[in-house]
């Protein structure tokens, strides 16, 4: 059953680049204790995800911090050279976290899962932004098909 509003984030190893290369970021870790603003995107690189919902929460992480959001992340099913390459291109520098889910754990434990192996694309991740209290989820803004309707930065905003 996809994640929904009041459940808990499942554990799961996602990666980051760090100062001496790829590294484990642990669930359990990121979410306890915290709020957290996870947002996630089909694929890096990509036309929306690059031109706008990255984007949107790197110009608006001032604010979102502002509310009392301890990190915002991203996550995509990509390997993390790719990720911090799409980070860097974006200028994100310590605004976002960048997270990889290389082999879609991730993205199958909350079970949003994104078939497009048809596209030549393998499995990816749907869109989707949520708010995490504690490992708790508390607003979620999940995608149909390949919208980009709800889960802008500006929505996470004004639901915070």
């Amino acid at each position: 059953m996809t994640i929904q509003v009041g459940d808990k984030i499942p554990s799961a190893t996602l990666t980051a680049m760090g100062a001496d290369g790829p590294g484990p970021v642990e669930t359990d870790e990121l979410f306890s204790g915290r709020k957290v603003v996870l947002f996630a995107v089909p694929g890096a690189f990509t036309p929306t995800c690059s031109a706008k919902h990255l984007p949107g929460f790197v110009e608006q992480a001032d604010a979102i911090k502002a509310k009392g959001v301890d990190t915002i992340a991203c996550v995509a099913v990509n390997d993390v050279f790719v990720m911090d390459a799409w980070g860097k291109s974006q200028g994100v520098g310590d605004k976002v976290q960048m997270l990889a889910d290389g082999s879609a754990d991730f993205a199958r434990a909350l079970d949003v899962e994104l078939d497009l192996v048809g596209r030549g694309l393998g499995v990816r991740s749907r869109r989707y932004s949520m708010i995490v209290d504690d490992g708790t989820v508390t607003q979620l803004n999940l995608e149909e098909g390949g919208g980009y309707e709800v889960s802008d930065a500006g929505t996470v905003l004004s639901q915070l």
